[in-house]
């Protein structure tokens, strides 16, 4: 049988006796800072929290929120109903029933199209994948409320009734696509989006 001794310190303690105290001293340390902070309201500490219901969260500009579809300048919807968005989603939270449409210049349209947000992960897919740019997630509604879950399942209408939020590009990048040249990067063209207000 092989034993095996640990190492011990000069002094005769062992080595997790200094960094327990480090632990502890940093703990005390910022519990001391809170404390004082609280009880003398010192103003120039940076705030850590902020007063959810009274104040509204806030989100980075990246940030992934609740779905919105966009509408042509007629008040149709610009998706043409190809389905990849519900193919390629990996919770199946898209629902679409395709129709087609009377009038010539439009080939298919969606009859329905629901998302269930609570069973969506917000991975982007379906925005990505969007050959149209019909699909979004820069709504400004990051907070789902309801008190069963039909209420957060979107239909078709209110998801062209969400608006963008404010600050999101608005550039339609299917008609963007159509303008910059072949030889122009891709690159070039999101640093262009970026500059635009």
């Amino acid at each position: 049988m092989i034993s095996v001794e640990r190492e011990r310190e000069k002094n005769g303690k062992n080595r997790w006796f200094l960094p327990l105290l480090w632990s502890l001293w940093m703990i005390l340390k910022r519990l001391s800072s809170n404390i004082w902070a609280a009880l003398f309201h010192r103003m120039d500490m940076e705030q850590r929290t902020w007063q959810y219901p009274e104040e509204p969260r806030r989100y980075e500009e990246r940030t992934r929120l609740v779905h919105r579809l966009v509408k042509r300048p007629d008040g149709r919807p610009k998706c043409v109903a190809c389905e990849l968005c519900s193919t390629v989603c990996p919770t199946q939270a898209i629902e679409m029933v395709v129709g087609d449409s009377a009038e010539p210049d439009v080939g298919k349209f969606p009859q329905s199209f629901a998302i269930d947000e609570l069973r969506c992960m917000y991975c982007g897919f379906c925005v990505n994948v969007c050959p149209k740019d019909a699909l979004r997630m820069d709504t400004e509604l990051g907070d789902l409320v309801g008190t069963k879950r039909e209420d957060l399942v979107f239909d078709l209408e209110s998801l062209l009734s969400m608006p963008p939020r404010p600050g999101a590009s608005l550039i339609d990048k299917e008609l963007e696509a159509g303008r910059r040249d072949p030889e122009q990067s891709f690159l070039e063209v999101t640093q262009r989006e970026q500059l635009l207000p």
